[in-house]
């Protein structure tokens, strides 16, 4: 938009400069020599052109041509050699040679039957040069200089330089920058050339004094002011105020004023005038606003006219304009915008629905005929896709809701567009509706789409004093070879975990969109490395799962998988000791533990995003409930719950909110040798890191408690109620968790604009904990106040963590990258708290 403004502000002060000298490229005559007799370079006698009516030419030369050839010049001479030639048809040549656009200046000369041309060339632009220009981008500048014909390599045209310089300077004017001043300096350099410098002098938009509103009595100035952009005397923290005179804001803000009356019945309201008054000092202005509300007006009917394409009552039942109702200037364009997307819907793309007003003046009603043109029906004949690079044309196909050869609906369109914007490896998506030629009723829809990297290289790299160096590394590929399926092999080692995984997923292993995947991995966890209590844990298994699709948001899936752990080096502490007691071995006490466990999985996903990454509008939930079967070693499930709601706070979705929740239950079911199943500690919920920013990883949640009894000098033991306690810093989880997040998304400060699809910022606030409902501290109540002290409740839901920070999201060539800078606000005692964080291939 503002390349249009530029070009049509350049584009006025051009013609305001040159309409006087120029019809379509001007001319100004230097000089025709009509003097007495001179003597040339050859020694012969010039006689006086007007004195003679006319002559036979019998030679013509061209001197002083540098750049032009000599076969160009005189191809816009408009004779030849041998014509008859008076005052008239000469001077009808130099207007040809000044329309050719190639010369400054050209005398004619006559020397006997000879005719001599002394022309001076139009320099040449050797560099343009762009100087202050803090508002206005070079690349901007120069397209918009381009459309005047000013560009590198070009001749110069003096003659638009000055029109040039009053079109910028009247955008600048138009923006409340009424000091700016732009100046064009020409350096001439050898061989006929010249820098064109444009030096930008931009100053500050002028500051909003006053609104005034005169002629208002229904509403107040308060009532109208809260309605537009332009505001004045704004606090100091209100830094998105727009208290900088902007012409256009003004005008869209005269527009939001007159919608604010229509909308409530005063059909007659108009801005009856506008006054802008700037201060001497040209810094600030005045403005004041005449209006007229008149009365407010009801409708007396609302009548149908025209062809509504055998939609009568389906027409009248949406219509919401209805007899007796005060007049809303927004419920009409509501309404034809409704009917013609109805239409639409059914392969009318181009209806005319039409509001005639019949206004009453006198009874101050208006009568409404809805006028409906649906046109022709129209059919698609094919579908195109262009800058799919990698994605082969049939995957983008599969995407489709509109189909060819059945007629074009707008809303099946937008569907198939918004199924597009959601594959993880696009971008953007856009498509144009083109009509064949020579066709009413056919038209191709090409779609013009642009990939980002489908895969990632996830990658993470850190340094604590827990965690010591730490390294992952892997490939994820959601586009794997431009099919769509996703592939995935990733590998980790770190300080506390050696992983090797491999996935695969098709989403369209059915023409149905029922997807199939799988996966094998194996694991070597070490607890106490990663913030936790000791224990090792191996495991390996393998999986598959499917998906089934319900309606265009929601889908099924199911899944079922075999999975081995096997335990060591565990350190029992107080709240597992049921557990241990369970499936120890008395006889080794300190040996392994091994369970093999089928896992069945079903979960429930639905999607309204507009995007598939950096989404700025719609929500995603996915709900997951996975248990053992009741022939496995150990019995337990598990529930998430995990949802995300986008809400836009501006039109072009560049400021938007984010809110975020994760729930998670799980807990063992079933007896085994008459006790209660109990959830393996190590499915156990943590948090902190990515889910709770501002704590280290894993630190989040109960800690372990070490119940050590005491003894007499003797060696007989005191009861347990005089057991000493220990309660390690380390967490190790809990069977609840509920993690909470708000997030203001806003565009990214000094990044340019062609970047805002790959970078994130947003502000953050996380709040949540981690719990365990099984915990229960009356079983500590006897012991001395000291030790009980030392316990707190892991099952009080008021407990929580929170943290508040920056987020940035860049999806780099390696993948997405998230840094993280955040400040704990509400910790507990012995929190591992982080102001930094730093993750590859994951995003929120």
């Amino acid at each position: 938009m503002i390349m249009k403004k530029i070009a049509f502000a350049l584009l006025l002060g051009a013609l305001g400069t040159t309409q006087n000298a120029q019809a379509g490229k001007g001319f100004q005559v230097k000089d025709i020599d009509v003097k007495g007799l001179q003597r040339d370079a050859l020694g012969t006698s010039a006689k006086n052109t007007q004195a003679s009516s006319s002559f036979q030419v019998e030679d013509i030369e061209v001197k002083g041509l540098q750049r032009v050839a000599l076969g160009a010049a005189l191809t816009h001479i408009p004779f030849n050699v041998g014509d008859n030639l008076n005052d008239f048809r000469i001077s009808q040549s130099i207007k040809a040679l000044y329309q050719s656009g190639h010369f400054n200046d050209i005398r004619v000369y006559r020397d006997g039957n000879r005719l001599v041309y002394r022309v001076k060339e139009r320099e040449t632009i050797s560099e343009i040069i762009f100087d202050g220009n803090n508002d206005l981008k070079d690349e901007q500048l120069t397209e918009s200089l381009d459309g005047s014909n000013i560009r590198v390599g070009e001749t110069l045209d003096r003659t638009v330089i000055a029109g040039i310089e009053m079109g910028l300077e009247n955008f600048y004017h138009s923006v409340g920058k009424y000091n700016a001043k732009v100046t064009a300096k020409i350096t001439h350099l050898p061989r006929n050339r010249v820098n064109l410098e444009f030096t930008f002098v931009e100053g500050d938009s002028a500051s909003i004094k006053q609104i005034n509103i005169i002629g208002n009595e229904v509403f107040s100035d308060a009532e109208i002011l809260d309605k537009i952009e332009l505001t004045f005397d704004s606090p100091w923290w209100n830094f998105m105020a727009q208290d900088r005179y902007q012409k256009q804001a003004l005008q869209g803000d005269m527009e939001t004023i007159n919608s604010y009356y229509l909308n409530r019945g005063y059909l007659r309201f108009k801005v009856d005038s506008t006054q802008v008054s700037m201060t001497p000092d040209k810094k600030a202005v005045y403005i004041a606003l005449n209006v007229s509300e008149g009365e407010t007006y009801s409708i007396s009917e609302v009548d149908f006219v025209g062809d509504m394409a055998g939609f009568e009552n389906t027409i009248r039942a949406i219509n919401p304009l209805q007899s007796g109702e005060l007049y809303n200037g927004a419920e009409v364009t509501y309404t034809e915008d409704v009917i013609s997307k109805f239409l639409g819907r059914y392969g009318y793309a181009y209806p005319k629905v039409t509001i005639i007003p019949e206004i009453d003046d006198e009874n101050h009603t208006v009568k409404l005929s809805i006028s409906i043109d649906p046109g022709k029906r129209i059919y698609v004949n094919r579908i195109n896709f262009t800058g799919n690079h990698v994605t082969a044309d049939h995957v983008l196909r599969r995407e489709m809701r509109q189909m060819e050869g059945a007629w074009l609906s707008n809303g099946v369109v937008e569907s198939s567009k918004s199924w597009l914007m959601r594959l993880p490896y696009m971008e953007t998506v856009e498509f144009e509706t083109k009509q064949i030629e020579g066709e009413d009723d056919l038209v191709d829809i090409d779609f013009t789409v642009k990939e980002q990297p489908s895969g990632s290289f996830n990658a993470g790299i850190g340094y604590g004093s827990q965690t010591k160096l730490s390294i992952n590394a892997g490939v994820q590929q959601n586009n794997f070879l431009g099919t769509g399926n996703q592939l995935g092999f990733n590998i980790a080692k770190n300080y506390y975990q050696k992983s090797a995984t491999i996935s695969f997923t098709d989403p369209y292993f059915t023409v149905d969109a029922i997807s199939l995947g799988g996966q094998v991995y194996y694991s070597e966890y070490d607890a106490g490395n990663a913030n936790m209590v000791e224990y090792n844990n191996k495991t390996f298994g393998l999986g598959l799962n499917w998906g089934f699709p319900v309606n265009e948001y929601l889908r099924l899936n199911f899944g079922v998988g075999w999975k081995y752990n096997q335990i060591s080096q565990l350190q029992a502490y107080d709240q597992i000791q049921d557990f241990y007691d369970i499936y120890a071995d008395p006889n080794d006490p300190d040996g392994q533990l091994a369970f093999k466990t089928l896992d069945l999985n079903a979960g429930l996903s639905r999607s309204t995003l507009n995007r598939g990454t950096f989404p700025t509008a719609g929500s995603t939930q996915r709900f997951n409930v996975k248990m053992t079967s009741p022939k496995s070693d150990l019995q337990y499930f598990k529930i998430n719950y995990d949802a995300k709601f986008y809400f836009p706070l501006t039109r072009s979705q560049k400021w938007s909110v984010l809110t975020r929740i994760q729930l998670g239950y799980a807990n063992g079911y079933g007896q085994v040798d008459g006790n209660d199943q109990l959830l393996p500690f190590w499915e156990n919920f943590s948090a902190g890191g990515d889910t709770l920013r501002g704590f280290e990883n894993n630190t989040i949640g109960p800690r372990a408690i070490y119940r050590t009894p005491q003894s007499i000098p003797g060696g007989c033991c005191l009861g347990p109620d005089n057991d000493s306690i220990y309660v390690n810093e380390r967490s190790v989880g809990g069977n609840a968790m509920a993690i909470a997040g708000i997030e203001l998304i806003v565009p990214t400060p000094f990044l340019d604009e062609s970047y805002a699809n790959s970078v994130r910022t947003s502000i953050f606030w996380d709040v949540g904990n981690v719990w365990d409902t099984e915990f229960n501290i009356d079983n500590y109540a006897n012991l001395d106040p000291a030790e009980y002290e030392k316990i707190a409740d892991f099952s009080d839901p008021t407990r929580f963590r929170s943290s508040a920070g920056i987020s940035i999201q860049w999806l780099s060539p390696m993948g997405p990258m998230i840094f993280s800078f955040a400040k704990s606000i509400r910790e507990e005692e012995g929190d591992d708290t982080e102001y930094f964080g730093f993750n590859i291939g994951k995003t929120f």
